[in-house]
Order: structure tokens, then C-alpha cells, then sequence
């Protein structure tokens, strides 16, 4: 194979693993755009719409059925996730319980499709992105802190200082937010080391357990936990921080691809698990309905106000 060509395909396999890594740090803080402060409202596509209208705004039995494509009912705001009322370490040990029973959802059925598209979609180029990582000479002082600040033993150390802090100066909201880190990687090792046994994938070094990455689950998780707890603008820095974790995965021949983005959405499902805090995960829902379906999407307008507005054909 030429010099160019042999160059071409290695920019290609780099540029495969960013992209990759990339959609898996964006989806996440776009997926966590729901209502959670200043004001909901509910766009709704085709026959129908979900969700009671206020009486005076009900059409009479007479009217003719309207030909509405789009529908937008502002709600008045929901408020900020709620504090628990205790954070010690009774409260986190029932928590992680609570955490493990409620893995099972819709909301993480759909992420555990992503993860699974997404790394069979990078499969092919396992080797390539990996083997290329490993022999660039860029790649070491780019990616050499990586496996160390990716690993449990860093980021659980810097959610229980968090932790600590809350506790010893009375900051529940603190204490909350250091409760909900540690017990995301917590749940994220768990999910990864069950994977890892069960599947048993060689690792590119030629040692076992390589699928999923911990190093991303942990990370991501970390980032979502974050993200929950801050406005989804301020996670952006620590999901870009996971990605950098999980490309120094590839460099250190320690994971493919496939491994580092099935990891990430490892870490976004125990983060999301942890973190629900009985609000709604997705923006948007779809419905079946009598004849078609009708797709919802909850957008944050800002406004306080309660009304309804359509736009129709």
C-alpha cells in the first residue's frame, strides 16, 4: 500500500473514532433537554394531541375536527430537581438499591439501542482506529493522563470530596449532588463488570475482558451526573472530558472503538438511573393512536405562562 493512501485511511480511522465518541457526548446533554425550572411546553405532530385542555378552550361537540399539524400547550414550570431530605450514608446505601431496581426502563431500553448501533456501526473499524492510535506519535503526551484520570479509584475519590463537603458544612444540595456521583459510578461499575465477565472479549493487548470500557462508563456517568445537576450548557466541558478519557483508551491498546462507545452508553444509563429524580428522561415520546401515532416533544420556552396555541394546514 502507497504512502498516501496508507496515510488517507489512517485519517479516516482517526476521524471515525472522534466522530463516534463526538455523537456519544453530544446526544447525551441534547437528550437531557427537558423542562426542569423555568416553564414546559408540548409540541404534538399529527391527528391528535395527548394532554388535557383547560375547559374554557374546548371546542364545541358541533365544530368541525381542525386539520392540526403542530400543537404547542405552555405549562407553568415544574421547579428544580428536589433535594432529598437526608444525604448520609443510610440515605446512599438505599439509594444504590433503589438504583439497581430501576435499571430496568424504557428510558435505558432506548439508550442500550444506541450503544448497541453505535458500536456495531463502528466495528468494522476496530483494528484500524486502535492499531493507528497506538502508533502515532502524537498520540502519547495528547492521551498519556488519560487512564489515570478515567479510572474509578480518581473519580471516586473527587465525588466523595464533594460528598464530604456537603456533609461537614450542612450544604444539602452539595452533599446531594456528591451522593448522586458517587453512587452513578457505582452503578456504572456494576453494569461494566457484569458485561465484561459475561462477554469476555480479548482485549488488542491480547489480555481478557475488554467489552465495555470502564474508563468510559465511568466517565460518562461522572459527566451525566453533572449534567443533572447543572444546566446541560456546563456538562458540555465533562462530557467532552469522557470522550478524551475513552480515545486514550484506543491509544493505550487497552480497547477498539466498539468497546469505548457501548462503554459511554453504559455511563449515560447508570447516570440518567441515578438521577431521575421522578422527572420525565426524553423530550420526546412517541404515541400510538386510533388510525396513525402522535410524536410529543417537550421544549423549555422560558415563560411562566399557561396557554394554547396551534398552528394548523
Amino acid at each position: 500500500m502507497s504512502d498516501p493512501v496508507a496515510a488517507h485511511l489512517h485519517r479516516a480511522s482517526i476521524r471515525t473514532a472522534l466522530i463516534a465518541l463526538l455523537l456519544a457526548g453530544v446526544a447525551a446533554p441534547l437528550a437531557a433537554q427537558e423542562s426542569d425550572g423555568s416553564g414546559q411546553a408540548v409540541e404534538t405532530t399529527g391527528d391528535q394531541t395527548t394532554g388535557a385542555q383547560p375547559a374554557d378552550a374546548q371546542a364545541p361537540a358541533t365544530t368541525a375536527p381542525r386539520q392540526s399539524a403542530f400543537q404547542v400547550i405552555q405549562l407553568p414550570p415544574k421547579g428544580p430537581a428536589p433535594t432529598p431530605r437526608h444525604t448520609g450514608i443510610m440515605a446512599m446505601t438505599r439509594g444504590l438499591w433503589t438504583d439497581v431496581t430501576n435499571l430496568p426502563s424504557i428510558q435505558n431500553l432506548f439508550w442500550v439501542g444506541v450503544g448497541a448501533a453505535g458500536a456495531l456501526a463502528v466495528h468494522p473499524a476496530d483494528t484500524s482506529v486502535t492499531s493507528n492510535l497506538v502508533s502515532a506519535s502524537w498520540a502519547h503526551p495528547t492521551f498519556g493522563a488519560g487512564a489515570i484520570l478515567g479510572q474509578s479509584y480518581t473519580l471516586l475519590p473527587a465525588a466523595g470530596v464533594v460528598y464530604a463537603v456537603g456533609r461537614a458544612e450542612d450544604l444539602p444540595r452539595v452533599s446531594h449532588m456528591g451522593m448522586d456521583l458517587i453512587r452513578s459510578v457505582a452503578i456504572a461499575e456494576l453494569m461494566t463488570q457484569s458485561l465484561k465477565f459475561s462477554v469476555n472479549r480479548t482485549r488488542p493487548d491480547g489480555t481478557a475482558r475488554s467489552f465495555p470500557s470502564g474508563h468510559a462508563a465511568d466517565t460518562f456517568a461522572f459527566a451525566t451526573a453533572l449534567e443533572r445537576h447543572f444546566d446541560w450548557k456546563f456538562a458540555v466541558p465533562g462530557y467532552a472530558f469522557a470522550s478524551y478519557v475513552a480515545m486514550s483508551r484506543l491509544h493505550d491498546n487497552k480497547h477498539y472503538l466498539s468497546d469505548v462507545v457501548a462503554g459511554s452508553a453504559v455511563g449515560i444509563i447508570a447516570g440518567r438511573t441515578v438521577t431521575r429524580h421522578g422527572r420525565e428522561n426524553f423530550p420526546v415520546s412517541v404515541t400510538p393512536l386510533p388510525g396513525g401515532g402522535a410524536i410529543t416533544l417537550v421544549r423549555d420556552f422560558g415563560a411562566p405562562s399557561q396557554n394554547i396555541s396551534s398552528n394548523t394546514r
